[in-house]
């Protein structure tokens, strides 16, 4: 379990990821790319406009694993939504 889980979660779809997608301090992008969203950290989501804007289309989308491989079983996009910190909705 990491120390502080929220820097550890997609801020468009709330997948938890390996490393902080924007480093320990919560201000280094990674520039890594969500395997659930396809979001690269700290380009599109670098701003809670462009977060909003990605995580919009990507639901319109249907919410479609970036890395198909990468889906857990009895995945359910709305419990993983619920995982996005407060302060990306």
């Amino acid at each position: 379990m990491h120390k502080n889980n929220e820097l550890y979660i997609c801020r468009v779809c709330g997948a938890g990821q390996l490393e902080a997608p924007w480093g320990d301090d919560g201000e280094s992008p990674t520039y890594g790319i969500c395997d659930c969203c396809g979001v690269e950290f700290g380009y599109e989501d670098a701003t809670l406009q462009g977060i909003k804007k990605y995580r919009k289309k990507w639901l319109e989308g249907g919410a479609k694993w970036c890395h198909k491989k990468s889906e857990p079983k009895n995945w359910s996009v709305e419990e993983q939504l619920s995982h996005i910190p407060m302060k990306y909705l």
